[in-house]
């Protein structure tokens, strides 16, 4: 019996022991690839008309920090005008955003282009402090520039999902209306392409050994990054190149995406570029009604991911989803 009890003490520490290391080999070693930068997602932008964007502001979150934001006044209206809020996609800034604020400006709608953090202006890029702390930023932007309008948080692609998991919490009350364009999911989402559609490269090792260590409290490698992205060599000074744990986690929905679907009570619209390279466009409804949500998706001809933000085509039906 001694030698039984011995021998399983012995089992059992060999696979703590396995365990940890293999832990510690995916952390060290599980890493993201390099990636090609992806033809689609940077030379649109070397046709934007830059020059109008306005001189970034800030606005102090609870943690101290200073994040940038662009401010649009609306080209009609006053006090009472709806105020968009817009979140860019991941690596962006929110002068990625311009062309699409432009038009909403236009429309009568007050803009606000923000640079979330780890991004752009706002903090170290790349980086977040802990998982969480970007919804904590938007409700700060919230509190310290006040609007007397009703106002919507829309998001793109990966700030997308970040406007869903945001739709989806206890703070949804601080917007009326949610607008969607192009979401992120998960990479696992019916939504979702092979390979990320060559946007991203994922270190899922790391990622996974990551996931494990904090559900045990662990967080002191959150900073190491998970994420690469396929930007060219104009864009990666003025982008984010990779993103930590701590920011991978925080920009886009909880791993339960569905539960965050099921937990939005405020108007939600979702529009999509029907040949959009990155996402499955007529998958998005299906998905949604499977979770209990009849979502209106409006899928826009002839217009691939990047194009939802930068071509005059998709831009009707952004302001459509934004009033209705």
């Amino acid at each position: 019996m001694t030698k039984f009890i011995t021998f399983t003490a012995f089992a059992a520490f060999a696979v703590v022991a396995l365990l940890f290391l293999a832990i510690a080999a995916a952390i060290t070693f599980g890493g993201p690839a390099p990636i090609a930068p992806l033809a689609s997602i940077n030379e649109p932008f070397a046709k934007v008309d830059f020059s109008a964007v306005p001189p970034a502001r800030s606005y102090v979150a609870r943690d101290g920090t200073s994040l940038a934001w662009l401010d649009y006044p609306a080209a009609t209206g006053g006090q009472g005008t709806r105020r968009i809020v817009l979140v860019h996609g991941s690596s962006a800034r929110g002068r990625s955003m311009h062309a699409l604020a432009q038009a909403l400006a236009a429309a009568g709608f007050r803009v606000a282009a923000l640079d979330m953090r780890g991004h752009g202006d706002s903090g170290p890029r790349g980086q977040a402090a802990y998982v969480g702390q970007l919804e904590d930023d938007v409700e700060d932007f919230m509190r310290a520039v006040p609007h007397t309008g009703p106002s919507t948080l829309l998001g793109f692609s990966s700030g997308g999902g970040f406007v869903l998991r945001f739709a989806g919490s206890a703070r949804q009350a601080l917007f009326d209306r949610y607008v969607l364009l192009s979401p992120y999911l998960r990479y696992d989402a019916p939504t979702a392409r092979p390979g990320n559609g060559g946007w991203a490269s994922v270190g899922m090792a790391r990622l996974v050994a990551l996931h494990v260590l904090n559900r045990a409290g662990l967080t002191a490698w959150n900073d190491l990054p998970v994420l690469n992205f396929g930007l060219d060599d104009a864009a990666r000074p003025q982008l984010t190149p990779s993103y930590s744990f701590t920011l991978a986690t925080s920009f886009g929905p909880h791993d339960d995406y569905l539960a965050d679907i099921r937990g939005v009570h405020r108007s939600l619209r979702i529009v999509v570029g029907s040949d959009d390279e990155l996402f499955r466009a007529e998958r998005f409804a299906g998905v949604f009604a499977a979770a209990g949500q009849s979502v209106p998706v409006t899928l826009v001809p002839g217009v691939n991911h990047m194009g939802l933000t930068l071509d005059p085509r998709a831009w009707p039906a952004i302001i459509e989803a934004c009033r209705a």
